[in-house]
């Protein structure tokens, strides 16, 4: 059952910890007062459906804490993990009437969401939010067709070490800090979940993980605690340059 936020959410758009990457992040004061007549939150725990693929999708939203997962269904009952969605990622297609994918809560989450028609009607009026929303569809375009060679031509270690790497420019970015010095930040997935997103045995992600650990590309604090001492190090560990782009 769907919740509605009451407590530990920004209500105020300009203090809101996704408010530079969100798909408002170039709306001026007038254009948010405008979304704000549309806009609600929604809260989900760890393991709730957000949407289940075929439904019909009432909203449109971002994620402003935790991760969900993108899966797919098929006709034999195997699922597969196809995408996961951070803070700030967006939820729904303009246009579209029902959901594409299974969306599920991957951790406690919440979700600033819109009413769809009247956040696709305001987009043909306002412009700040189409061009973004376009961005970040590219965006996306770019991180699943970098995905596609961690799944097909990566190895086992390199895999582990692309996702720590997704996770900790993601958490820099929104908290407006750079890479250069040492990062700290909560892995939102447990291990089988890691296992099922990049094609591993829960065996192997467990080895590699400790690997990293032993060679002193990570710390670990507990299970979901990753300090990264050189993010240059971790990307070179997953066969990428520092800006997260693939290396030649």
């Amino acid at each position: 059952m769907q919740k509605t936020v009451t407590i530990d959410v920004p209500r105020d758009c300009g203090e809101c910890p996704i408010r530079h990457r969100a798909v408002c992040a170039r709306c001026e004061s007038d254009e948010l007062t405008r979304l704000e007549e549309i806009k609600y939150y929604r809260s989900y725990e760890a393991g709730q459906t957000i949407v289940w693929s075929g439904d019909r999708m009432e909203f449109v939203g971002s994620v402003v804490k935790g991760v969900a997962s993108l899966t797919q269904t098929m006709e034999d009952g195997r699922t597969q993990m196809v995408g996961l969605l951070l803070p700030s990622d967006f939820v729904g297609r303009p246009g579209r009437e029902s959901a594409a994918y299974d969306v599920v809560a991957t951790s406690d989450l919440v979700m600033c969401c819109f009413r769809k028609k009247p956040f696709e009607d305001m987009m043909i009026r306002t412009p700040h939010i189409a061009q973004r929303l376009l961005e970040m569809t590219l965006d996306e375009l770019d991180a699943a067709r970098e995905w596609m060679l961690v799944l097909g031509r990566k190895t086992a270690r390199e895999k582990i070490a692309s996702l720590l790497s997704i996770i900790a420019r993601r958490d820099a970015t929104l908290n407006l800090a750079g890479v250069d010095g040492p990062l700290e930040f909560d892995v939102p997935l447990t291990r089988e979940a890691m296992a099922d997103y990049l094609g591993l045995t829960l065996e192997t992600v467990s080895r590699q993980v400790n690997a990293l650990k032993r060679d002193g590309v990570i710390d670990l604090v507990g299970k979901r605690h990753v300090i990264v001492p050189d993010f240059d190090r971790l990307s070179e560990e997953a066969g990428d340059d520092s800006d997260g782009g693939m290396l030649s």
